[in-house]
């Protein structure tokens, strides 16, 4: 899990003058907001993202579809990069084959996995975070933040796109730290 001063550090990091540093704080807050998987974030199209409704159509492992909502910062920022950032990309691609990509790299192509990750550790060496906090850690974070925010486990579950509950409980250990915290401060005789 990543550490809340952390987390907010890592967001703004981005230089949102650029139109890397828009797609970045897109990526970075598309992947907090939706626990989406790296592989999800590259393969997006620009239709899978509904900024109206505020909702995102991920294609998980097996190609199971799921549709996440996403929170107003969230659907701000990836408005900010397709308005402001996109077309800088989409120009680079000049002469190639169009592309319905969502994030592109400089060349005008389909972000990877592998640049998304090396852009995370970038920005994260920038606010001075740990070298082993991964995209992953994003959608872990997610994941706890919904549990203890009182999220039933199971919607957790079909919001990270889990066939088996017994792979989301892998989440509820913070959690239930946190129970025992509260139970140990509030309970008269604990």
């Amino acid at each position: 899990m990543v550490a809340t001063d952390l987390l907010e550090a890592l967001l703004e990091a981005p230089d949102r003058t650029t139109a890397a540093g828009l797609r970045d704080r897109a990526i970075l807050e598309l992947l907090y907001a939706s626990g989406a998987r790296v592989s999800e974030v590259c393969s997006l199209d620009v239709s899978d993202v509904d900024r109206h409704q505020g909702q995102v159509t991920l294609v998980g492992k097996g190609d199971k579809q799921r549709i996440v909502p996403l929170y107003a910062e969230a659907v701000r920022r990836i408005d900010d990069y397709a308005r402001d950032g996109r077309p800088e990309h989409v120009r680079a691609a000049a002469g190639r084959a169009p592309t319905d990509a969502l994030f592109l790299n400089r060349l005008g192509t389909r972000m990877s996995d592998g640049a998304i990750r090396r852009m995370m550790k970038r920005h994260l060496e920038a606010v001075g975070g740990p070298a082993n906090i991964s995209p992953h850690s994003l959608r872990h974070t997610f994941a706890t933040h919904l549990l203890e925010g009182g999220a039933d486990l199971r919607t957790v579950q079909e919001l990270l796109g889990h066939v088996a509950l017994s792979t989301t409980q892998v989440y509820t250990h913070v959690s239930v730290k946190r129970l025992r915290d509260v139970h140990r401060d509030t309970h008269p005789r604990a």
